[in-house]
Formats: structure tokens, C-alpha cells, sequence
């Protein structure tokens, strides 16, 4: 999932190199670039970023200047950028994630991106810990017919609703089917699971969600990542004479050594060697 930033600093090149060392953050997408405070405001408030890099000293407003004038209910994450060490207190009060000394290098941003992702877990984790009266209440609301049932017994046909994933996020709960799921990614204690429509953060191992979809079609290709073998497009090979699996959205995920034989015979037999 992108990460939509601005960076906000009245020199030109102090915008330009920051860039530049973003571009190398493949998580990263920068969608504004503003030269003072007034653009600032007003970019992020048409845009809702989820991430800003803020220079302190600016002509007219300053970065602190910037945050006082925005919605306290939608400020996105702050990194301030700065020529001086003096404001770094100041910064932290008002709950910055990271402060950046220009000039600013590769090794020192990834550590504050690192800071962000942290924030973002946690805030995640906020967002879905439901009550359990609460989800109780949830289910009951949407029925009965919603709530898992016990899996079929070794030889059975199965149950329909155990496929059926349930994600926790924002406030909501998205009940997603197993067919509906292109492919799911490993993301440290956590899994994304991509679907056509967005992506899905959840708290789960890669070990559980591979047993739990096995039986519905997917195959696991790669120590962080498994997919439905229904959305394959190609195998194609790569410049190490391996070989890539490309879905039908274009993703192209590396495939694993090990875990291609066990592809070919999920395949029907079928090898592209």
C-alpha cells in the first residue's frame, strides 16, 4: 500500500534531493511539493496525505504555522526537514514522528520511515481491537448466516463460509472471500492481503493463512507470498534463469526455489523447464 506524502520546503533543491531519496522508497508516493506554508495548507487539505515532510523555517508560515491551520481531526503523520537543531522539543510536542537534519541522508530517512511504519501498525492495531460484545453485536446484526460454521470432516466437501476471511479496519469489518483474494503478502508479524479492489492489513502468519487457503485454490510460491492459482497469467523467466509468476493484474511475484515443484504439480504437472 502507497504512502501518500508532500513535502512542503521553500528551497527548490532541498525539495529536489528529498525527492530524489524518496523515489528509492518503493512504499512512498509523492503527490505535492509546495514552496510555502500557504500552498501547504491548502495541498493538504484538498489531498488528506497520509505521511508530510515539513521544513520549520519558512517565509510568512512556518511548518508549525502549517499544522495550526489544519483540521486537528485529519493531520497526517509529520516528518519535520530542517537546517537546525534548535526546534527539536518543539517538534516532538506537537507529536512529529521523526526530525530530520538537512542535509538529509538515505540511511537517517529510512530509519524515520521505519518510525512511520511503526505508528501506522499501531494505529491499525487501535482501529481493530473491537470489543467482543462489540463484534458480537456486529454479527448479530448481519445475520447468522455470516458467522463461521464448523469445517467439514476429513473427506467432506467443506463449508462454504470457511473461506470467508475476516478483516478489521477503520472502524469496519470486510468479510472477503477466498476466490476473491489475488495474493497474500508476508509483512513482518503481520499479512496484506490483496484483493482487486485494495489491500488488507492482518495480524496473522503467513504458516496459518497458507493452511487455511490451501484447499481453495492457492499455492504457496515464495516464503512471503502466496496466491490463488486461478489468477496466474504466465510464468515468465528472469535474467537468473529462474522463473517469475505474473497474475492477471500484472503483479510479477519472484518464485521460490523450493516451492516449485510443488507450483508445477499444483499446475497439473505443467513446467515451463
Amino acid at each position: 500500500m502507497k504512502i501518500r506524502t508532500v513535502i512542503v520546503d521553500d528551497e527548490p533543491l532541498a525539495r529536489e534531493g528529498l525527492g530524489l531519496l524518496l523515489a528509492k522508497e518503493p512504499e512512498i508516493e509523492v503527490v505535492a511539493e509546495c514552496g510555502n506554508g500557504t500552498d501547504a495548507i491548502r495541498e493538504i487539505g484538498r489531498l488528506t496525505p497520509d505521511l508530510v515532510f515539513l521544513d520549520i523555517e519558512m517565509p510568512r508560515i512556518d511548518g508549525f504555522g502549517v499544522l495550526r491551520a489544519l483540521d486537528p481531526a485529519q493531520l497526517p503523520f509529520v516528518i519535520f526537514v530542517t537546517a537546525y537543531n534548535s526546534y527539536a522539543v518543539e517538534a516532538f510536542n506537537v507529536h512529529a514522528i521523526d526530525y530530520l537534519l538537512k542535509p538529509v541522508r538515505q540511511s537517517r530517512l529510512q530509519e524515520s520511515l521505519q518510525r512511520l511504519r511503526d505508528k501506522i501498525r499501531d494505529r491499525e492495531l487501535k482501529e481493530n481491537s473491537w470489543h467482543l460484545g462489540q463484534l458480537l453485536e456486529q454479527f448479530s446484526r448481519l445475520g447468522s448466516s455470516l458467522l463461521p460454521r464448523a469445517e467439514a470432516g476429513a473427506g467432506g466437501k467443506g463449508d462454504p463460509d470457511e473461506g470467508r476471511i475476516v478483516v478489521k479496519s477503520h472502524g469496519r469489518v470486510h468479510f472477503l472471500q477466498a476466490r476473491d483474494i489475488l495474493w497474500v503478502e508476508a509483512s513482518g508479524d503481520y499479512v496484506t492481503i490483496h484483493t482487486p479492489q485494495k489491500s488488507h492489513l492482518l495480524r496473522e502468519t503467513m504458516h496459518n493463512m497458507e493452511n487455511r487457503l490451501l484447499r481453495h485454490g492457492f499455492q504457496r510460491i515464495h516464503r512471503s507470498a502466496i496466491i490463488n492459482l486461478a489468477c496466474i497469467s504466465e510464468l515468465a523467466s528472469n535474467r537468473n534463469n529462474e522463473y517469475n509468476v505474473v497474475l492477471n493484474d500484472g503483479t510479477v511475484l519472484s518464485l521460490g526455489r523450493s516451492y516449485k515443484d510443488s507450483l508445477y504439480a499444483a499446475l497439473g504437472g505443467v513446467s515451463p523447464d
